[in-house]
């Protein structure tokens, strides 16, 4: 399965770093937020990853054009020009860079980048999210179930939107982006996707949160695998203050990977 990434939002809410680069490249132990996400995704498998760029997606782009370079010894033969790795190594990832538009809204970014995306089951996300998700069990219940959407929801503290979810069901009765007040279920920003939802999208005004989320909810075909472990955005900059500490103490719980 591919892995979908939106990262072309302004982050106006942690604008003491993103004035100068996207939200998805602000740095938890030196290293960006998002890369923190490719590793979550990694370690359950996934090599192959789709990046939906907007704001300052220069800035995502020299990230990996020069990624394994800054992770390895190198030689520079300044008469030819070329260049040669000597030691070190990278994942082995497949990076698709695709600019969504600066303005574009988060249905529109993925509706541009149907035909990168493919025609299989995909997982989506946020670049600003991380979190020790099983994803093979998200995945399985997808499967399973048969739905449209599957998401993960988790329960963080009251300041956030709510799913409508029955006791002891998965599936969900309505999708609320922003109720008033109160601790509920709220989307996680982890999703299990089929290609069919991207034609509910409808051009690049479009909140993949809003009008095609809730109309896959009214048809009862989203569902939702419930996370109790660890949760956490970078809205902030309290939120990253927050994820530096835990990952300078050690044991950081995203941190799945070896």
């Amino acid at each position: 399965m591919k892995a979908v990434i939106l990262a072309g939002g302004l982050g106006t809410r942690l604008s003491e770093e993103t004035s100068i680069k996207p939200k998805p490249m602000v740095e938890v132990g030196e290293m960006p937020i998002i890369w923190h996400i490719m590793k979550i995704y990694s370690h359950y498998g996934v090599s192959d990853f789709v990046i939906l760029c907007g704001y300052r997606g220069d800035v995502i782009k020299e990230f990996f054009l020069h990624y394994r370079m800054r992770r390895s010894s190198v030689c520079f033969d300044l008469g030819t020009g070329s260049m040669d790795i000597l030691d070190g190594s990278a994942e082995q990832w497949t990076v698709t860079l695709v600019d969504t538009g600066e303005e574009t809204m988060t249905g529109g970014r993925i509706r541009r980048a149907r035909e990168y995306i493919g025609d299989e089951t995909f997982f989506l996300t946020y670049g600003d999210g991380v979190s020790n998700v099983d994803l093979h069990a998200l995945a399985a219940q997808h499967r399973s179930e048969g739905n449209e959407v599957t998401l993960t929801a988790v329960q963080p503290p009251g300041r956030f939107g709510a799913l409508i979810l029955p006791e002891g069901r998965t599936r969900v009765a309505d999708f609320i982006e922003k109720p008033e007040g109160g601790q509920a279920w709220i989307n996680g920003g982890y999703f299990c996707v089929e290609p069919s939802a991207i034609a509910r999208i409808d051009g690049d005004s479009t909140s993949w949160e809003k009008a095609p989320l809730a109309n896959i909810a009214a048809d009862g075909n989203l569902a939702a695998y419930k996370h109790t472990g660890f949760w956490h955005p970078m809205d902030t900059l309290r939120d990253k203050h927050h994820l530096e500490s835990l990952w300078r103490s050690g044991a950081a719980p995203w941190r799945v990977w070896e």
